[in-house]
């Protein structure tokens, strides 16, 4: 696929304050990107030195064949950027602000005409075009910033925050626009909304304090969560107790937990004594027993618990 994206031992202070400490990364050409941490971790501040907003104390940045210190100019071509808080020219409209914005990413005539209507279209801001900026919802602003990020069709996003202050229909719109763009591009996108990597990432890298602590696909990351490959069951029953030993005895389960029970049902989750889930083993013990089943799933683990798990590791 070719790597789009090439970040080495990048490092920035602000006086005894290390934003960024030693990170190091890439990301290929078809990647959606997701660049989580918790506040202050160094997210934003690694993507302004990605585009160029801030110059790096060391360390190295390439987009494409450019280095980002050689051919600062170059690089922006390149780039598509959604700063966080999306700043717009406030007394612009938005039609007005994109046909700039276009001017300056070099179109002209028919084609930046034609740029600015599709990009209007693709992120439905049609019925504010002509009103000022300054009176837009955040989501319209927001959705305006995405628009001149993408204007030039760009071969890299950075994206902050993509979604903030949109509604949940509008989220599915800007996540299903990013899905439809990756096979073409490099994404990053840094995002607090756990549920957006599962959704539209294909790799996530999480930070803290400035580090890189962990990267691998979405799975993966998932698969460090101690729920991970743990089984819950929820059975009809108004006698757990002897369930719960009958869970126990199997010889692939570590350990059992009653969960909850509301309307008659019971709900156990099931802890693998190895790495492979119980799940077969759970469902012979149901139908053996002629248990009356409501739910039976794998619990694949929770990018959340996860996230909570090695950051407050870090901080600690």
């Amino acid at each position: 696929m070719g790597v789009m994206v090439e970040v080495s031992h990048l490092k920035k202070t602000f006086g005894s304050f290390t934003a960024v400490d030693d990170i190091s990364f890439s990301v290929n050409k078809g990647e959606v990107l997701g660049f989580l941490g918790p506040n202050g971790a160094g997210k934003s501040t690694t993507m302004k030195m990605i585009t160029g907003f801030l110059t790096p104390d060391s360390g190295t940045i390439k987009v494409g064949s450019d280095n980002i210190a050689d051919n600062p100019v170059a690089v922006k071509a390149r780039i598509g950027y959604l700063p966080e808080g999306a700043p717009l020219y406030s007394d612009m409209t938005p039609i007005t602000f994109l046909h700039f914005i276009a001017e300056i990413r070099g179109l002209r005539g028919a084609e930046k005409s034609r740029r600015v209507a599709e990009m209007i279209d693709k992120v439905n801001l049609g019925s504010v075009v002509n009103k000022p900026i300054e009176t837009l919802s955040k989501g319209f602003k927001r959705r305006v910033g995405l628009a001149q990020a993408i204007l030039h069709d760009p071969e890299v996003l950075i994206l902050d925050e993509p979604t903030d202050g949109l509604d949940p229909n509008q989220k599915h719109e800007v996540r299903t626009l990013i899905s439809d763009m990756a096979a073409e591009k490099a994404i990053i996108l840094s995002t607090h909304i756990l549920e957006e990597v599962n959704a539209v990432c294909s790799r996530a890298i999480i930070i803290a304090n400035g580090r890189l602590i962990a990267d691998g696909t979405p799975a993966s990351l998932e698969a460090k969560s101690p729920l991970h490959n743990t089984v819950e069951i929820t059975i009809r029953t108004a006698a757990p107790d002897p369930v719960n030993r009958a869970l126990e005895k199997i010889s692939s389960v570590k350990s059992v937990e009653k969960l909850a029970a509301a309307d008659g049902c019971v709900t156990f989750r099931v802890y693998p004594s190895g790495d492979n889930s119980p799940i077969s083993d759970v469902s012979h013990m149901a139908r053996d027993n002629n248990w009356d089943v409501e739910n039976l799933h794998v619990v694949h683990g929770r990018l959340d618990d996860v996230f909570r798990t090695i950051t407050t590791q870090q901080a600690s």
